[in-house]
């Protein structure tokens, strides 16, 4: 029989199954190993299987041999893990929709001290593309700050924020981890080659997407969720009222994880997004040593999930005003479709919009900075 990371490789590539009916999968049966053989009606039994996912599910395993497909991928992703796999975060199984296969590139020794299921201390940093001078100096105080502090950094090896985030961690000896939109051997932006070599030297490229795939831009939004699912605190320097690093942001808090934002100006468009999470209830920034300070007061996580009635920030934020938008592409207006007034959990619209879970998702994070969704706690989303 094949090892258990077949599986968890193999259930990823079954169409119209993502990332969270997988973790419901393993849930349910207690092994992907088991649930491979589990007939219709078993399969029915978990939470998000209908009659036609089901359907989907048995018909996408008729042409997978898994552990053919685990000896056939390697070859070309030799660093990967799964949750079946010692070295998997701890903290980025905790969240709904774990990617199955994560991919690394880099050097792991710096990580062997740690014990098994967890990363070092770790704070996402996160922010525009184009910060201001302002943006950039503070991100640069904090990222070196936290570094020699024990921490690591985590970023989007993005433009902007991202890039000063990674640089200045890297100029104090620091370890970071880039998670990317693209395969691990695959920059983007290219200019930051340079930056992505010097990660792999201290620290790690991260990816739940194989070698070789190009930058998409449904694949950015999705790689927010691995940032703020690998970190216990994201901090947003500067972002406007429409940003990726908003969603990331949401995407922490759902997940019981700490929101700080850096405070700015109010004549700044870059600064509004940031202003909007202090007025939800994210915390303040008010200089390295009041934030090392509340970092070093923060209780470990419990691997327990945290009730969606004790998360305050962002319950009751209210929607971005409407702007006029061109036509939308089919796959986002069949997802937006699918979204009602009220609050409607993500495995319904994956039903409804009759797409695959990971397509929903991207679309669903599009149609947010779009301003046309709002997302809730607990993975529900509402028309905006």
């Amino acid at each position: 029989m094949a090892e258990e990371r077949a599986f968890w490789l193999a259930w990823s590539q079954v169409s119209g199954i993502g990332a969270v009916l997988i973790r419901r999968l393993h849930q349910h049966f207690g092994s992907l190993a088991l649930a491979w053989e589990a007939s219709p009606a078993d399969l029915e039994a978990v939470e998000g299987f209908g009659p036609q996912v089901a359907a989907l599910a048995v018909q996408g395993r008729r042409s997978i041999d898994p552990e053919l497909l685990l000896d056939q991928h390697q070859q070309d992703n030799p660093e990967f893990w799964t949750p079946a796999d010692a070295a998997y975060p701890r903290l980025l199984w905790e969240i709904p929709d774990p990617p199955p296969v994560l991919y690394y590139r880099g050097q792991m020794d710096q990580l062997d001290h740690l014990d098994h299921h967890r990363m070092p201390p770790a704070v996402a940093i996160v922010g525009t593309r184009g910060p201001t001078d302002y943006g950039k100096r503070w991100t640069r105080r904090l990222s070196m700050a936290l570094a020699q502090a024990g921490f690591t950094i985590v970023s989007g090896l993005a433009e902007g924020i991202d890039t000063e985030a990674h640089q200045s961690c890297l100029s104090v000896g620091g370890r970071t981890l880039a998670v990317m939109g693209t395969g691990v051997d695959v920059i983007y932006p290219p200019f930051n080659r340079r930056l992505a070599e010097q990660i792999t030297h201290n620290g790690l490229l991260l990816s739940e997407y194989p070698a070789g795939t190009q930058p998409d831009r449904v694949n950015f939004p999705r790689r927010n969720r691995i940032i703020a699912g690998l970190c216990q605190a994201t901090l947003v320097i500067e972002a406007p009222q429409k940003s990726g690093a908003l969603i990331t942001a949401r995407l922490a808090n759902d997940y019981g994880r700490e929101v700080y934002a850096l405070p700015g100006s109010l004549d700044n468009p870059r600064a509004r997004g940031c202003l909007e999470l202090l007025s939800q209830g994210a915390q303040l920034i008010l200089g390295e040593a009041a934030l090392l300070q509340m970092l070093d007061t923060l209780p470990p996580l419990s691997a327990a999930p945290v009730p969606a009635a004790q998360l305050s920030l962002f319950a009751v934020a209210p929607p971005l005003p409407p702007e006029p938008t061109p036509p939308l592409d089919p796959e986002l207006e069949q997802v937006l479709q699918a979204v009602a007034s009220e609050p409607i959990a993500v495995d319904r619209i994956v039903q409804q919009a009759e797409l695959a879970t990971g397509t929903v998702l991207s679309a669903l994070a599009q149609l947010e900075l779009m301003g046309l969704v709002s997302q809730l706690p607990g993975m529900r989303y509402q028309r905006a």
